[in-house]
């Protein structure tokens, strides 16, 4: 059995891959010699399986078509060996000893109930990227997220809990969730939840797997004290972080942006039509659907 087992997942991002494999082969040479690495691949047709057959033998490939993201760690976690998971993107670079740094902090028997973490995500200009430190989209949150209410109050917690803001980002403290570009996970608490939940093509795989690893009892920490580069979407096209450096067509621009928001209204639909007053419930899921639509309309206009 590896120590750990990383799962990255990816469709032609052969821009990404190198700088992303060379830096975890360093690591597997200076920290991890058992270090497990699994692409699974979703259908590429840029060069992106010949680069890994041809200059990474030591990653095992899964060839596969694009059946989304939660099936394809699904399939890539369940054939790994390791004690732990770390869910890593390709277009993410973690730093020496974050791997070796997460690895004895979950060994230690005071952090047993912490089933999940995250490092600190800086992005290429050096900001946070403050996805990987979320509070859940409850209504609350969802209102001020939508209505900018946190830019409008940016040093009140009470108005920045989508983004948790007022924390001591120096520190470590538990977080709601994390995105699955560095999402470190045990086995058991994957186990334990089964796994991620396959309706979730894209987008809201993370923010469902955190609630429910949540709802089952386990902690979920950000750990700053080990740290990440992150470039941002490069498989999506949409994010302003790597738009300008993976250029994608309309078409799929598009039905990114309807995703993302499809994801949202999953969510709410799976955890809250029981949790909220229904008028509330269909009120979220108003604005998600007429958010869609600004998306969709906005990304047409680019």
């Amino acid at each position: 059995m590896a120590k750990i087992s990383i799962i990255l997942v990816g469709t032609n991002e052969e821009k990404f891959i190198e700088n992303c494999l060379d830096n975890l082969k360093k690591i597997k040479e200076s920290e991890f010699e058992d270090l497990e690495v699994i692409v699974k691949d979703q259908g590429s047709t840029d060069n992106s399986v010949r680069i890994i057959s041809e200059n990474y033998p030591w990653v095992r490939l899964i060839k596969g078509d694009n059946e989304g993201l939660s099936r394809a760690y699904n399939i890539a976690y369940k054939q790994s060996t390791g004690k732990y998971i770390l869910f890593l993107g390709l277009d993410a670079i973690p730093e020496p000893n974050t791997l070796t740094g997460l690895f004895n902090y979950f060994e230690e028997d005071s952090n047993r109930q912490v089933g999940a973490a995250t490092c600190k995500l800086v992005l290429k200009d050096g900001s946070l990227d403050m996805d990987a430190h979320r509070g859940f989209p409850t209504p609350w949150n969802s209102i001020c997220r939508l209505f900018g209410l946190g830019r409008i109050f940016p040093n009140d917690p009470f108005f920045n809990q989508y983004f948790l803001l007022g924390r001591n980002m120096e520190q470590p403290h538990e977080i709601d969730l994390c995105i699955s570009h560095f999402m470190f996970t045990r086995r058991e608490t994957l186990e334990n939840i089964s796994g991620f939940d396959e309706l979730f093509f894209l987008y809201g795989e993370d923010v469902d797997t955190c609630y429910r690893i949540k709802q089952a009892g386990w902690k979920i920490m950000y750990l700053p004290q080990w740290k990440s580069l992150h470039w941002k979407g490069g498989s999506v096209g949409i994010r302003n972080t790597t738009r300008n450096i993976v250029k994608k067509p309309l078409k799929h621009r598009l039905k990114m942006q309807k995703l993302s928001t499809q994801a949202m209204g999953l969510f709410i639909k799976k955890h809250y039509m029981k949790k909220y007053p229904l008028p509330l419930v269909f009120l979220m899921l108003l604005t998600t659907y007429l958010l869609g639509v600004f998306r969709v309309v906005g990304e047409s206009l680019r």
